[in-house]
This record gives C-alpha cells, structure tokens and sequence, in this order.
C-alpha cells in the first residue's frame, strides 16, 4: 500500500525529521500541537495540526495517550503513525491498536517489540542463536536472596537490570555481596515506578567497556542488512553523549563479526523495519549482547551520512511493503561522522536542566555540517520534555578531519538563552585521549573530572559582574546608568576590559 499520509506522533527535532523526509516522498504530514509546547517549530513544518491543547479528563500525557491518538488517526483518515524515538515508539501495545484499526505502524511487530522490550526474552533468544552473552541469570530474579546466590557464582562485581526498561533506570552496580540486599530493593523500585514492572535481571558487570551499537534494517520479506556500527561509549549515568561512526576500536573481521550477531538477534523475532542492536565490547574485544532498540535511534544520522541511506525514508518504504533497495554487500561506509548532542543543561552543576527561552541560536553551515534541532529563536525549554536543543553531525573523509570540522563548528555554533553543554563538547575534543580513539564508558568519571572548560581569569570576570550587578542595584533608585562616559552607559564588558 502506497502511504500518503503520516501522523507523527512525537514532537521537537525527531518530529522535523520525519516531516522532510515525508516532504521528500510526497507524503502529507500530521503533528500534534499540545498546551506545553504550543508554538513549537514542528507545527510549522507540517502540512496539518491536530489540536491536542483543549483540557480533557486524562492524566496521560498526549504523546502516551494510546487512545487519543489512535482516535484522532481516524478521524483525519491518516494513512500511517510514526512513532519516532521515546514516548509510545517502543509500545507493542500502541503497535497493536494501530493494526486493530487498519492504520499503518512504521515500525516493526508488535510481537517484535515486546520480545526485544522484555531483556530477559531477548537474553534467551540471544542464548538460543548463540550470540555471545555475559553470565547470568535466565530470567527475573525472585528475591534478592537468588541474586545472592547468581552473584557468587558468576563473580563480583555484578549489575541489577530492570527487565522491562532501560536508559539507566532500575540499573544497580553491586561490587560486594554486603551491598546485594540493598542494590536489589533499590533496582525493582525503580523498576516499578519507571517501568510499572518491578522484575529485575543480573549479569556479569564488565569493568570499563566500550558501548556498540549496529543499526539494522530489514523489510517484510526476509531481507536484513546492518549498516554498520556506532560508537556510543561518551555515556553519564548511561545516557549517550555524543556518537560516532564507524568506531575507532573496530577493523573489519570484528566489524563482520558483530554486524552478523546483529542480524541473528533481529532474525530470532522476525524483525522489520529499523532497529538498532546494541553490545558491550570488553578490552580484549570480546562483545557481549546487551539489548535491541526496535526504533529510529537519537543517534541515527551518523549512520545516514556514512552510509548514504536515509533511515525514516526505508522505514516508510519497508511499512508499505516494499523490498530493500541493496544488499549487504551494497553497504560502504564512507568516511567518518560525529553527532555532537547539544543540550539544555548546567554542566557545571552535574548536567541539570537549564530551562528557559532560546534568545538567539546559530551555527555555521558548509557540506561537513548536519544539524538537526527542533528550536529556534524564542523557543523555550521546559521542563516536559528532554532539555536536547540540537545534535551537530560533521560528516568528513576521516576521523582526525572529522575532529578538525567539530572543533571549529562548535566553536561558532551560539545558543544564547540558556546554560548548554556546548563547553563540555569542547572539553572532549581537547582531550588526548579521546583524540586518540583510546576511551571507553568510563571516559567522563577518568578523563573529565571537572565538567566544563575553565577560560582564563574566570573568576575574576565572574566576581566582577557580580559586584557590578550589586552596584547596580544599590544604584537603582537612582534611575540613572551605573557607569557613563560622555552621557552614555559603559557595557560591564567594556569597563571590565579597560579596567583589565
């Protein structure tokens, strides 16, 4: 069936990217506009807006109301939903009310996303097609006395995973047995509260490993290819920084290796569409399977501009029934790309949100540069959604000209408005090690203990401003300019440097 048109049912940056490429096809495009965001970016670049802002008797968020959004699908008579990244992409049961309804769900099975969704399903289908596994328990742990016994047999240290999640939610580190108890009441209750599921799984924790990914597509006729691997190891707290492709730690025999591993995971569930397998690799290159994303990743453009394919517009094609364009052996990898994610963040106080309004955002632009973003000027941070701004993609020849193209976009991209971790981007690329290639998921805690650049005499600038706000507020009664030269007010900045 040929799609003619699409509901999306997300918003910010992932929403824009589904609207071009459905642009690019000829498909007409539907967004939801909702009370928090109501002059979001997104609802400018779609074709129609469904209003979701008028006050209802529901505590589910819009873009988690299953119903809802089904609903007004039917009423616009769409053709398809794309679920994006987050929020309802990794639901089976929204899938599954999309095929009751005859709308099309761009993604894959419902049957699919609940396998890959449960860990410990997904561990024992990896088992069954012997992909390399850590040690551990086969299924939901009852009781933290088993996790006890698990836990000695397989060795300290061990880690606590919830079985219906991820993103570092229900996840505890346990190096010594004292703490076992502890670390399992902790991990269900997260579990619970994040996943209304309070099973947790337990493995071998690996010490310092490197986090790779590969991204897969297959269609609805037995056809699967990876596009090769992304580097995801510049993680806190388990949450992705910034990615790259390929990865400096892989050759090709690994490469093969591990892209194979991928297929016979995606294979075990009959996949279709786009996924994404991820693994951790210990120092000595053994890679171990860890869990599959069954959606469009944050991270997806580098593979795009390595490889060439546009990942939403296979999505679409796979969901109307078509076959794959290429083959595995179709598949180059030409040169290298970096996706630096730009968020809305205090790194200084331990990356907490920073939320306010985007005053003035620009970035340079030539045929190295990608940015994919979902705000501009005026637009605000709030505190609903995730603090990401933009994710900055530089595409080059390779890895080192890659880090040359970064280093000088990130040096003129400029976010007024709001705390971001653009310094932190720029703290990276001054490490050595990193520049090397030579870093794994331990990266940030070892090489980058202090979270932000320290630019020369910012401590004396700092306490100068301070003292001239004072000042100023002493003066305000006043209701004349602080400082004047010839009648006109001197700019703090101005008066700094001359005192300088």
């Amino acid at each position: 069936m040929k799609i003619k048109s699409i509901l999306i049912a997300n918003r910010g940056e992932i929403a824009i990217r589904i609207i071009r490429t459905a642009q690019k096809m000829g498909i007409r495009s539907y967004v939801i506009k909702t009370a928090k965001e109501p002059n979001a970016w997104y609802l400018d670049e779609a074709d129609e807006v469904i209003d979701f802002t008028e006050s209802i008797d529901s505590n589910i968020p819009e873009f988690l109301d299953i119903e809802r959004i089904i609903d007004h699908a039917k009423k616009h008579k769409v053709d398809a939903i794309h679920p994006g990244y987050g929020f309802l992409a990794e639901n089976p049961d929204f899938a599954r009310r999309c095929e009751e309804e005859k709308i099309i769900f761009i993604g894959p099975s419902p049957d699919a996303i609940y396998r890959m969704g449960h860990k410990t399903i997904a561990k024992e289908l990896a088992r069954k097609h012997t992909v390399p596994l850590l040690g551990g328990s086969k299924g939901a742990v009852a009781d933290a006395e088993e996790a006890r016994t698990i836990a000695s047999e397989i060795g300290y240290p061990v880690i606590l995973k919830a079985a219906a999640g991820g993103g570092g939610r229900g996840m505890r580190i346990v190096g010594k047995e004292k703490d076992i108890e502890r670390m399992f009441n902790l991990a269900t209750k997260e579990a619970e509260k994040a996943f209304n599921n309070p099973d947790v799984f337990i493995e071998k924790y690996v010490r310092e490993p490197r986090h790779i990914e590969f991204q897969i597509l297959a269609d609805k006729h037995g056809n699967l290819v990876h596009l090769g691997e992304r580097e995801c190891s510049v993680q806190r707290k388990h949450q992705k920084l910034l990615e790259e492709s390929p990865s400096p730690a892989l050759d090709e025999e690994l490469r093969s290796r591990m892209g194979t591993a991928a297929l016979k995971i995606a294979r075990s569930v009959n996949y279709y569409s786009a996924g994404t397998v991820e693994f951790l690799m210990d120092e000595d290159n053994n890679f171990y399977f860890m869990e599959m994303n069954t959606r469009i990743q944050v991270e997806h453009p580098v593979t795009e501009m390595v490889t060439g394919i546009d990942l939403i517009e296979q999505m679409i094609r796979i969901a109307e029934g078509k076959t794959l364009p290429f083959t595995q052996d179709e598949i180059k990898l030409n040169g290298w790309a970096i996706e630096w994610r730009i968020n809305a963040e205090d790194v200084q106080s331990g990356f907490s949100p920073s939320l306010g309004t985007i005053e003035k955002i620009s970035w340079p632009e030539n045929e190295h540069i990608r940015v994919d973003t979902g705000v501009r000027d005026g637009s605000v941070i709030t505190p609903y959604y995730d603090s990401m701004i933009a994710k900055l993609i530089i595409h080059a020849e390779d890895r080192e000209k890659a880090l040359q193209q970064s280093t000088i976009a990130i040096r003129k991209f400029w976010i007024k408005g709001t705390k971001t971790t653009l310094a932190f981007c720029r703290a990276v690329l001054q490490n050595r090690n990193f520049r090397k290639g030579r870093f794994n998921t331990s990266f940030i805690g070892k090489e980058l203990k202090i979270f932000y650049q320290h630019e020369a005499d910012e401590e004396m600038l700092a306490a100068f401003f301070a003292a001239y706000d004072y000042a100023r507020e002493i003066h305000e009664h006043e209701d004349k300019p602080l400082y004047t030269e010839k009648g006109k007010e001197i700019a703090p900045w101005v008066l700094n440097k001359r005192l300088r």
